[in-house]
């Protein structure tokens, strides 16, 4: 375990809030940490192990098609359009991303592209932390309005070959049409049908997750991408590996020019992806990277047989 959690096995939460002192991340770091190891139901999220390596924008982009590059894995994302032709936008934030994880969980779950919606999307967004009514109903809204219209293409390398898959989120709209935007109306349809091209291979390439986890950090889309790629990477690795900063902003760091602007906002997000992730065993080495090292998956390999079969 790390630091943080050792801490407050050992001395307690309070103590361990203690120490975190006026430092904002830190507290925050605590509280997450003080979550995942107060869980004892250990329930499986699912995520596509391509968004390990290459994931949605943070914030709202202007371009019609996002890249993301993340060497083995290259990610495009196109807009969906209107009826008048305009694009409706990418999706992006915490908010795309989790909305994504139930669709991936309840697929891989029921082995089926169907997937529940209405009050089972609704229970599992408030158990995350995320309410989908008051100030967030439009912001939900509008992330499933761009999930169910854009368009996204896999490339994954080999030394040899490229493979391509084709496809989108879901076949059909999440949410119902709205003629009057000044009422609301119900969020979500009985059920969506998953892309069959995406379907298909997240059921060739789920990556466990623990829900804990994901509830604790729901509202910080960058340390949402650093679990995953970390769950993702340190339990295969077989020795150290040194990731430098350059190689670090090019995978996470849309936005920043700089690298030194990068790393003053992905180090606050690191840490909190640690602090949900006790068994990941990873150095900060300040004027390289990172060192990762072989570190025990966040879900049992027991847990990640049964959610792999659904």
């Amino acid at each position: 375990m790390g630091k943080i959690h050792q801490l407050i096995t050992s001395k307690g939460i309070d103590e361990a809030r203690r120490s975190a002192g006026a430092d904002k991340n830190a507290r925050l770091c605590v509280d997450a940490a003080y979550g995942v190891l107060c869980d004892d139901q250990a329930q499986v999220g699912i995520a596509h192990a391509g968004f390990a390596m290459a994931a949605l924008p943070h914030k709202k982009v202007q371009e019609s098609v996002w890249e993301r590059d993340g060497g083995q894995v290259k990610l495009l994302v196109e807009s969906g359009l209107d009826s008048e032709r305009r694009p409706i936008g990418i999706p992006y934030g915490s908010i795309a991303r989790m909305i994504l994880l139930y669709l991936q969980t309840q697929a891989v779950r029921t082995r089926c592209r169907d997937v529940e919606l209405g009050s089972s999307m609704n229970a599992w967004l408030t158990a995350m932390g995320i309410p989908v009514g008051g100030k967030t109903y439009q912001i939900v809204r509008e992330q499933s309005r761009r999930i169910s219209r854009c368009r996204l293409t896999f490339f994954r390398r080999t030394l040899t070959t490229e493979l391509v898959t084709n496809g989108a989120f879901v076949r059909d709209a999440i949410m119902p049409l709205d003629p009057d935007s000044s009422r609301q109306v119900p969020l979500w349809q009985d059920r969506v049908r998953l892309d069959e091209g995406f379907y298909q291979s997240l059921i060739e390439h789920p990556l466990p997750l623990r829900e804990a986890a994901i509830r604790e950090i729901s509202n910080r889309s960058m340390s949402i991408d650093l679990y995953i790629w970390l769950a993702y990477r340190l339990h295969v690795l077989r020795h150290p590996v040194e990731i430098g900063w350059q190689s670090l902003h090019r995978q996470f760091g849309d936005g920043y020019k700089e690298v030194r602007f990068f790393r003053r906002d992905f180090l606050p997000a690191l840490k909190l992806a640690l602090a949900v992730y006790p068994e990941a065993k990873v150095e900060i080495v300040d004027q390289v990277g990172l060192i990762l090292h072989p570190s025990t998956p966040p879900i049992p390999m027991s847990n990640r047989m049964i959610a792999a079969r659904g």
